[in-house]
């Protein structure tokens, strides 16, 4: 055969999102001398020495944001006339892989699997109609289909979701056990005092995460803990507003932005509760990495329960009533929670990251066949 077999992940870039996180969880832990990964991306990622280190690919075309639709499709088309070698083509666009499959099954390439990351698509009224005709051509060109959760394939997929494959967002497990001594450290690091309560969030400055919507919450948050503070960790579009609203609301000597960061389990130990006020996620890997940690976390009653890992750690609160989340953190606070011995439960939940690269490297096989 002559090496491993490579397979196109396709994305708009490899940066620290929850895709993306998850696809190099996966890439560091499966064989890579059976299975290699190579990227289509449209924008420069922090990930993209890693890859080339671990021995894959990074190509790159503009985004349909940056040259429109003809023009993006014109690369798309460019680029698998030149690379048609490969027998598998991954795309992780959510509706976007529609086109991405379509012209991948135009210069015939065999397999084309797409994956759905979410429950909703971004954008506006005319963005979010541009991409359900485009997510209409999934289905045509598809010759098998992946998703996080069952809601997200549902979503994605409509009446083909129960055909789809559901790839587990696992973590490494040993990276985010709880550990005391991190803990400490971390909060000296950060300048937050032991009796300090501090809740998090962990994710892009976006409109779906709802940043706007957790710094009010917060606010009346620290109108009943006063010793409390708030750590930002992630980047992105809306961050000036966010931090216009910080100066608002009178918070900047309440919350912490911490930009984009690489030390996310060792942050998790520092934290006291994880607030999560998403308006539709698919199944997001920052809510495994957090109860990994051994972290309570109080998240929007938008988000599938299967994030739900059985550990007593997810608490459901509703984006209509922000009382209910105050109520809820406050709680949070009176209970202590014990951090370790979670690895188990995780474990038996399908999340450990060895067992999903273990699988996704037998699926690709499987499908070849």
């Amino acid at each position: 055969m002559g090496g491993p077999l490579r397979i196109l992940h396709v994305v708009v870039n490899m940066n620290r999102g929850g895709a993306e996180t998850l696809i190099m969880n996966l890439y560091r832990n499966i064989d890579r001398s059976k299975v290699q990964f190579d990227f289509l991306t449209c924008i420069e990622g922090v990930f993209d020495s890693e890859i080339q280190a671990l021995g894959g690919k990074v190509y790159r075309i503009p985004y349909i944001s940056q040259v429109g639709h003809s023009q993006f499709v014109k690369e798309l088309k460019e680029f698998f006339y030149l690379n048609n070698q490969y027998q598998i083509v991954h795309s992780h666009l959510d509706k976007m892989s529609g086109l991405v499959l379509r012209e991948a099954k135009k210069t015939g390439i065999p397999i084309r699997i797409s994956h759905s990351h979410n429950t909703r698509s971004e954008g506006g009224m005319v963005a979010r109609f541009y991409k359900s005709l485009i997510g209409s051509l999934i289905t045509p060109n598809s010759t098998h289909l992946v998703a996080c959760s069952n809601d997200a394939a549902q979503w994605l997929f409509k009446e083909k979701y129960h055909t789809t494959t559901i790839v587990k967002n696992g973590i490494d497990i040993d990276r985010f056990k709880f550990s005391t001594e991190i803990r400490n450290h971390v909060r000296n690091e950060l300048g937050l005092d032991h009796s300090t309560f501090v809740l998090s969030h962990v994710g892009r400055f976006n409109h779906q995460k709802n940043h706007s919507y957790l710094l009010e919450i917060f606010l009346e948050v620290t109108k009943e803990i006063p010793n409390s503070v708030l750590v930002l960790v992630g980047d992105g579009e809306l961050r000036p507003e966010i931090e216009n609203k910080i100066q608002i609301l009178n918070l900047q000597d309440k919350v912490k932005l911490l930009g984009i960061r690489s030390d996310i389990p060792e942050l998790l130990q520092a934290f006291d509760l994880f607030i999560f006020p998403s308006l539709h996620e698919g199944l997001p890997v920052s809510l495994i990495e957090a109860q990994g940690s051994g972290l309570p976390c109080v998240i929007s009653n938008h988000i599938s329960n299967e994030v739900d890992l059985g550990l007593n750690l997810i608490d459901y609160a509703s984006l209509a009533n922000i009382n209910s989340w105050v109520k809820k953190i406050k709680l949070s606070k009176i209970l202590q929670f014990k951090r370790d011995g979670v690895s188990e439960q995780i474990i038996k939940q399908g999340f450990d990251i060895r067992k999903t690269a273990n699988f996704i490297e037998d699926y690709y096989y499987s499908i070849l066949r």
